[in-house]
Order: C-alpha cells, then structure tokens, then sequence
C-alpha cells in the first residue's frame, strides 16, 4: 500500500513539475516573442496603409517606402489641434483603437449617433498624410471601423487631396461570412469605391450608399450580393466617422488649410 502511495505522489509530482516547466516556457516565449510580434503587427499596418492608398506594388520594400512618404500624425478630434503623444505613446506606436474605451482616451457614443456600432470612439486619432514630391498632400488614410453581421469591420480609408473623393479603402480585419460579406476585402469589389465621393454639395452631408440599386454613379456603391447585413454596416461605418461627429470637422479644417501637414 505504501509503495503504490509512493509511485502516486511521485507521478503527481512529476506532473506538476512538467505543468510548471511547460508554464514556463510558455510565458518566457510569449515575453520574448512580443518585441517580434510587435514589430510584425506596425510592418503589417504599414502595408495596409499604403495598399489603402494604392502604393503597395508587388516586391515593394513597404519600410522604406512607409519612411519616405508617408507622415504619421495625432490629432485631438475634440480641440481639432495636434498633438505629439497619447498616454506615454507617440504618433508611430499609438494604437487609437486599443484606447477607445479607456477613460480619458476615448468618449462612449449614444446609441442614437453611434450608427457604427462601435460603442465608444477615441478622442485623437491618427492620420497618414502622404505627400508629393513637391511636399503638397496627395493622400490622407484614416481608419474607420463598425459592425458587420458577426463583429466589427476594421479598415483604412484612403482620401484624394480634396478630401472627398475616395482614392482606396481596405478592410484589413473582419468576422464576416468567406464568400459573402468576406467579399468586403475582394479586389473587384474594393477598386468600386475608387473615385466615389463622401459628401454632396454641401460637402457636410455624407452621401455614400451602399445599395443593390447604383442610381447616383458619384455616391453609390454595389452591395455585395447575399450580405445585405455587412452591406448596411459598412455604410453605417461611413455614414458615422465623415459624419460631425467623428472626422466631418478635422477634414473641413484640413481642406481650408487650417490644419495641415506642416
């Protein structure tokens, strides 16, 4: 009886120390793979960035490019100023969407403005203004996010100088169905947005539509077939951040010059 006791406790003690061992292992990986994962995370938003803004070409080197053209900046939508850092972080590591539900990072959205879906929204956001050889801007990409038919639609959308007409747009994260809204991240679905224009006349009215029915060849766009759900959040996302409450005064204020890459 004691021998089996013995063989139990040491079984049990070999499990644990394996159980231990194996912890181990895994937190030391995970502490020192982050640096690397990090690093993976800004190159693969980097490449976003420039696919959004039509620049991402086969064999491109997207860190050199990134660097040469593209200027990173902060901006509080609240005082509509710039600013050089969010909670310790600068404009290169900010991550504005981790920050939309920290208390003085980001304001909670009433559900009557919230037509994203998207809970709270942060208070600076972070802008990729690329320019041309001549220093003037070519190319504003901003992210914009709301909910599709299963989770939130994350991606960038890429604005002409006028900062109306859409030059990209790239949802680079989703949860939607592959083969229907999963289409939001086709190729022949994606180049449809191009030349397409945010706002009417007035240029304060957000006139994309996202609709099976293409009367308005300047604001409509294709629904995609069988993902009537993920066609609405999609517009919905529009429909809130180039609204007034979200980017619709930062881009005014760019477009007269009162706020610009300098």
């Amino acid at each position: 009886m004691s021998n089996k006791n013995e063989t139990l406790g040491k079984t049990l003690f070999v499990v644990v120390a394996l159980c231990l061992v194996c912890a181990i292992i895994v937190a030391g990986s995970a502490v020192g793979l982050k640096p690397l994962q990090q690093k993976n995370a800004a190159l693969d938003m980097q490449r976003n960035v420039l696919d959004a803004a039509g620049l991402l070409q086969p064999g491109t080197d997207v860190i050199a490019l990134f660097e040469e053209r593209v200027d990173t900046r902060l901006v509080d939508l609240n005082t509509l100023t710039y600013v050089d850092s969010v909670d310790g972080k600068n404009a290169t590591d900010y991550n504005p969407i981790s920050v939309a539900k920290k208390p003085g990072l980001g304001t909670k959205l009433d559900k009557a403005e919230d037509t994203a879906g998207i809970g709270s929204r942060e208070n600076v956001a972070k802008l990729y203004f690329i320019n041309d050889s001549n220093g003037e801007l070519e190319t504003l990409v901003v992210f914009i996010r709301g909910y599709g038919l299963w989770g939130t639609m994350y991606g960038l959308l890429a604005l002409e100088p006028d900062l109306n007409t859409i030059k990209g747009v790239n949802f680079y994260e989703h949860m939607e169905t592959p083969g229907l809204g999963g289409e939001i991240q086709n190729p022949n679905w994606v180049a449809g947005w191009q030349g397409k224009q945010l706002y009417g006349d007035d240029m304060s009215t957000v006139q994309i539509d996202v609709t099976k029915n293409v009367a308005d060849p300047a604001h409509d766009v294709d629904a995609l077939s069988g993902a009537t759900l993920t066609s609405n959040g999609v517009e919905n996302t529009f429909q809130y951040w180039f609204s007034d409450k979200a980017y619709g005064p930062l881009l005014e204020k760019i477009r007269q010059g009162e706020l610009n890459n300098g």
